[in-house]
């Protein structure tokens, strides 16, 4: 009985701390993805642009702006442009795309990943020169915090590249390397007119959401009120590998449930065999005093369920407390290249654990049908005449 509450237990545990761990996977890549480049974002329309590459070029719209910031489910919306540089500092370059933004971008969604520095404050216009560097980059650079660095801005048109100083005034570290090894944030207007471009020119805006379940209601409702030639795109469709991916691990997680439930009901089904073996020539008098056998039966199967119900209990219980110790003293630690966070984080869905604490009850006592069917085949005589 004990091997059998022990399996139930670190198997309900094991389904309980996995599917947390997914899930709380899953919202964190999520959230660096949104909070870098918005829920979605309006620009001109280029289908066959990839995802990294400048946009062309749009003029700010007042009015569009101002029917979409009508809209409650609208969080912030912030112009931005993109412009191609190489980054010099002792001989070491490093090329980057550098996303100008304005001081309506919400600066909380990035500030969160800075770890050294600030965000400048670009309405300042001692400010302007002032860039904020990956880690990577910095690191690529073996540059630091207040370092100036020769910037080569790219022109568009083959001409030779714009060179003005900056200064580092901030050094993020997001955890994913299609932002990290690609990105550094400057000032918008600082950047138009290095280029030479009008104030109002941009590549697009960056629009964040309140509830992020209606992204893509959202993008259609919008797209038929924009100019021709523009469009409104989800960063679930600019950037599907990553989703795709993430989607992905639901596959895993309903894998490892499937295989900790086939656990727990194999160590359960043992355990209420060698009980039924073991309490043979008690089965037989019973049914000699008129016990039937769906009596008998049911005896089995209640206390397999008592069994399954301890397990479950404790399981729930230590599953829980291990992905609040996680929560709160993260002691699994992960590398952050390749998994994009370097701690494991912790979402907990309360339906799910109960579907896991309720499903695997249920599916239990349906499986217990078949060992407790064993009784039916006790013969009286020869269990009673054998004793």
């Amino acid at each position: 009985m004990r091997i059998a509450i022990i399996a139930t237990v670190i198997s309900v545990a094991a389904m309980i701390v996995s599917t947390s761990f997914v899930n709380g996977f899953q919202k964190i890549v999520a959230e660096k993805i949104f909070d870098f480049w918005g829920d979605f974002r309006i620009e001109h329309y280029e289908p066959l642009r990839s995802t990294n590459a400048e946009a062309s070029l749009i003029e700010k719209n007042d009015s569009l702006v101002s029917f979409i910031r009508k809209n409650p489910n609208i969080q912030s919306i912030s112009p931005f442009v993109t412009h191609s540089a190489i980054l010099f500092k002792e001989g070491q370059i490093e090329g980057v795309m550098i996303k100008g933004v304005s001081n309506d971008y919400p600066k909380e969604k990035l500030i969160k990943y800075l770890k050294k520095g600030v965000l400048p404050n670009w309405d300042d216009s001692s400010n302007n020169n002032k860039i904020v560097v990956s880690n990577y980059t910095a690191n690529q650079l073996k540059s630091n915090l207040g370092d100036s660095i020769l910037t080569f801005f790219i022109s568009k048109d083959g001409s030779s590249p714009k060179i003005r100083k900056m200064k580092i005034a901030g050094i993020f570290n997001t955890g994913m390397d299609v932002y990290d090894q690609v990105y550094a944030i400057g000032n918008l207007d600082y950047l138009n007119k290095i280029n030479q471009l009008s104030s109002t020119s941009i590549n697009g805006y960056e629009i964040h959401l309140r509830d992020k379940k209606v992204i893509e209601e959202t993008v259609s409702g919008i797209f038929p009120h924009l100019p021709i030639g523009w469009n409104s795109i989800s960063l679930k469709d600019l950037s599907p590998e990553i989703f795709d991916w993430l989607k992905l691990q639901d596959t895993n997680k309903f894998v490892l449930i499937g295989l900790m439930l086939i656990v727990a009901v194999i160590n359960l089904i043992t355990c209420l065999i060698i009980l039924l073996l073991e309490r043979t020539n008690m089965i037989a008098i019973l049914k000699s005093l008129g016990a039937k056998d769906g009596m008998i039966q049911t005896i089995f199967i209640l206390y397999g369920s008592w069994i399954a119900a301890i397990g479950i209990a404790i399981g729930s219980l230590l599953g829980l407390a291990l992905c609040f110790i996680q929560m709160n003293r993260p002691f699994i630690k992960l590398n952050e290249e390749v998994y994009f966070v370097n701690t494991a984080p912790v979402a907990i869905d309360w339906v799910q654990i109960l579907g896991i604490a309720v499903g695997t009850f249920i599916f239990t006592m349906i499986i217990l049908v078949i060992p407790t069917a064993i009784s039916k085949k006790i013969n009286i005589s020869k269990t009673l005449q054998f004793k």
